[in-house]
């Protein structure tokens, strides 16, 4: 009897632990919808010579033209696996299945996803073309923040 009153006590435990936490991340996750641009490299397990470079050069472009927007927290950039059965839920928003780039801009706790991925294969081996047009495209973004 004793046993069943401890593991009891346990269980309930856990549930208001694991309800905690459920309510920690929404509020995380709603605070986060606030004006700001995220770039977000998609890519698979096994990658090649030109989504290795899509990635160097979004990631050359952002800190060489906006290094002040990324401390500041009004860009933010992350790279996602989508082999990843964690990552699976974000893969399937933006229907990516492999090597995909996209800047998920949000304006007024509205988000709009804007898919690069077209862009990123045909420049994504030309540093300098590759980065004047993302940063063209982010600029736009940004202007509409303002």
């Amino acid at each position: 009897m004793k046993f069943f009153k401890v593991l009891s006590i346990v269980a309930l435990s856990l549930m208001l632990f694991s309800c905690d936490k459920k309510a920690q991340y929404q509020q995380v996750k709603n605070e986060g919808l606030t004006n700001k641009i995220e770039v977000i490299d998609f890519h698979s397990t096994h990658r090649c010579m030109t989504c290795n470079a899509i990635e160097s050069n979004t990631v050359y472009t952002l800190n060489t033209f906006f290094a002040d927007e990324l401390k500041n927290g009004k860009i933010t950039f992350q790279t996602v696996n989508v082999d990843e059965e964690t990552n699976y839920g974000m893969a399937e928003k933006f229907e990516a299945s492999g090597t995909s780039l996209f800047l998920n801009v949000i304006i007024d706790k509205k988000e709009t996803q804007y898919n690069l991925t077209d862009f990123a294969f045909m420049k994504g081996r030309d540093q300098n073309a590759f980065s004047e047009e993302l940063k063209q495209k982010i600029e736009v973004q940004l202007s509409k923040m303002k």
